[in-house]
């Protein structure tokens, strides 16, 4: 019964939503990020981008692998400045957790910073009531934004310590 609900969602899910969150790992100086997507929006969106609608991200085929696609698409759509520099992220992989899955990502050797400006632009090509809720962790409590179509980027700002 329970699958067939996961099911019903992963085709007819009625909400446009992913949650991403940016952790600071302070043993090692990385921010490490986690993401949350639904795996057919995803799908939709990088079969635009590649204009390809027959393509299976989970079995690309053509010498690709899903690292590969899903991991171009989500870098592109998804970047991270701290104090003003665009930083260079690693796509780690992925697992799948349907209806969704959840992307790895990590910016390596971060030192201290008093901001920290993200963009995430996920599905909003697919959907215009796409809303991208971000949760950032980095000296002290939790900070969350709502990113939508028309504001895809906020800026988180924190006292150095």
């Amino acid at each position: 019964m329970i699958s067939l609900l996961y099911s019903c969602l992963f085709f007819l899910h009625p909400i446009h939503l992913s949650v991403s969150e940016i952790n600071y790992n302070e043993k090692d100086k990385a921010l490490q990020i986690t993401s949350r997507i639904f795996l057919d929006d995803l799908e939709g969106c990088i079969r635009n981008q590649r204009n390809n609608q027959e393509l299976d991200v989970l079995e690309p085929g053509a010498g690709l692998t899903s690292e590969q696609v899903i991991g171009e698409y989500v870098l592109k759509q998804f970047t991270v400045k701290l104090d003003g520099k665009l930083q260079k992220m690693n796509f780690l992989g992925f697992e799948r957790e349907d209806p969704a899955i959840i992307c790895y990502i990590e910016i390596p050797n971060v030192k201290k910073f008093k901001t920290l400006e993200v963009k995430n632009q996920v599905i909003f090509d697919l959907y215009d009531d796409q809303s991208n809720i971000v949760h950032v962790t980095y000296n002290g409590p939790v900070k969350s934004t709502r990113l939508l179509r028309d504001k895809p980027v906020d800026v988180f700002t924190f006292d150095s310590k």
